[in-house]
């Protein structure tokens, strides 16, 4: 059984948390996609950083979110790409719209292990009613950053309205 291990060099997890050209509506924006979400906080998934047109976040391994075999469980990785996704999309739409995932596929490249897991996601393409983001999912490691995931999301934009009941 592998077992999640502490991870010793946590660079690209450590520091102030950046915002890079974006308008501070912009920025709260993507934080709070990020932030509202109580699925996503029970995760213990955290907004990291933003800029037009990407988001990071961060996640840290713990023994419940992993698998049989001690690996952090596919469905965490598929979760945190795609809500990263909604925050990166998030960046380039204009007040008092939101996205709704409609669709997304991973790769899941190796098994994730280690403590420390960040999310990088990028708009590949952004129109008026869909836009199309990349994910890539990293486990930090005593050797560095090995990327464990890639996901593709196409989310849908729409103006606000409240969830279906």
């Amino acid at each position: 059984m592998h077992l999640l291990a502490p991870c010793d060099s946590l660079g690209a997890l450590q520091g102030d948390l950046n915002v890079h050209s974006l308008n501070a509506s912009e920025a709260e924006r993507a934080r709070g996609l990020i932030e509202s979400a109580p699925f996503i906080g029970q995760l213990g998934i955290r907004f990291r950083d933003c800029g037009e047109g990407w988001c990071e976040t961060s996640l840290e391994g713990t023994p419940e979110l992993t698998q049989q075999d001690g690996f952090l469980h596919a469905g965490v990785l598929a979760t945190m790409a795609d809500h990263t996704a909604s925050a990166a999309a998030a960046t380039r739409m204009s007040e008092g719209q939101r996205v709704l995932s409609i669709e997304f596929k991973i790769n899941l490249l190796r098994p994730a292990s280690g403590r420390q897991v960040r999310c990088r996601a990028d708009v590949l393409r952004h129109g008026r009613t869909i836009s199309v983001v990349e994910s890539d999912v990293f486990c930090l490691i005593d050797q560095g950053e090995k990327r464990v995931a890639r996901a593709t999301v196409t989310l849908a934009i729409g103006s606000e309205t409240a969830p279906a009941s």
